[in-house]
């Protein structure tokens, strides 16, 4: 069975550029303290790891 992760916007996306919005969109995320679960991949963790400063993440 696959690793999940949960990941949890925590900080607006309000004046950051549009690379960092566009990553946070991918991920599912739309609203402040929205939480979505993903499968525990490379690319997944690539793209938390861009907007980490913007996101929590946990093991699910």
């Amino acid at each position: 069975m696959a690793n999940k992760i949960e990941v949890t916007l925590t900080r607006s996306v309000i004046g950051r550029p549009q690379d960092q919005r566009d990553t946070v969109q991918a991920l599912g995320l739309r609203k402040i303290r929205q939480t979505v679960v993903l499968e525990d991949t490379p690319v997944n963790r690539g793209m938390v790891n861009k907007v980490s400063h913007l996101v929590s993440v946990k093991e699910a």
